[in-house]
């Protein structure tokens, strides 16, 4: 399991609207380009009703390349928001993205980790039993294609090679994360607003704060979260809305405005507490 480094946690990991990059425009140059819909989207289903890709992951679809550029919506409590994903800024993380999000992993997950002017986190399965599967089923790190402006995307980790399934949102410009490894892969497109408004009152995490801990997150689940933080808003469900191919260069993305930067110290985190300590605070 995964954590983001944080303001206050001293032992941490790895973590507008308005811009020409929307909703639309990629339609407009998949047509123009006779780009088709990736076969793997349709596949997900049938293949799913017969195995439980989650508890039982098959390694091939794992192994396959996820489109250029697709779109998740994310349907919340506090209303949804689009991701768009950009394979070429983080090729691993994109294709790990693509295999949770067409098999479901993301429905029912809790944001356990919001924090003002830094980042909001999910991505611990609610499941103990998923999150024993996924919580060492890692992939290598990307090299950091992109940077982490609000917004932007990417997966949360432990310190090197350590990214399972955690994602965080940046709600402040936080450049200084692309020193420490954490590789964007898209940034929301729709729905920020949503993003801005998930509950952030508890704060940051144990042992740092009084939030969630995530050890026992992978140890209980959502059982845990429900019973000690109710107000937690959490995703209803995760699904791919576009997907497509494109000609080299058409997934090149418009530059975003620096927004309000976060704290010094601020980082995002992600692992059980064996890996706590492998990533310092920045």
């Amino acid at each position: 399991m995964h954590v983001m480094m944080s303001p206050t946690h001293q032992s941490s990991a790895r973590g507008r609207r308005g811009s020409p990059f929307v909703l639309g425009a990629l339609a407009v140059t998949c047509v123009a380009a006779g780009c088709s819909h990736n076969p793997r989207v349709d596949e997900a289903s049938p293949v799913a009703a017969r195995r439980n890709l989650l508890l039982d992951p098959d390694t091939t679809l794992e192994r396959r390349a996820a489109p250029d550029t697709f779109d998740v919506r994310f349907s919340t409590t506090r209303g949804p928001f689009v991701v768009r994903v950009v394979r070429g800024w983080a090729p691993r993380g994109a294709d790990r993205l693509f295999y949770l999000v067409t098999n479901d992993f993301y429905d029912g997950a809790r944001f356990f980790r919001v924090l003002p002017r830094f980042a909001v986190q999910w991505g611990a399965p609610g499941d103990p039993r998923v999150n024993k599967v996924w919580e060492t089923r890692t992939i290598r790190d990307d090299p950091v294609r992109r940077t982490n402006m609000r917004g932007f995307v990417a997966f949360a980790t432990a310190g090197p090679n350590t990214r399972t399934t955690q994602l965080f949102v940046n709600l402040a410009s936080n450049q200084r994360l692309d020193k420490l490894g954490f590789a964007p892969l898209g940034r929301v497109v729709l729905g920020m607003e949503s993003v801005d408004s998930l509950y952030g009152g508890y704060g940051e995490g144990a042992p740092a704060g009084r939030g969630p801990d995530q050890d026992r997150i992978a140890a209980e689940g959502n059982a845990y979260l429900a019973a000690q933080f109710p107000k937690l808003d959490a995703i209803d469900s995760a699904r791919v809305i576009r997907a497509v191919s494109l000609p080299p260069g058409a997934e090149k993305a418009a530059e975003q405005k620096p927004a309000d930067r976060a704290p010094a110290s601020a980082t995002p985190k992600p692992s059980p507490k064996a890996r706590r300590t492998t990533a310092a605070a920045g």
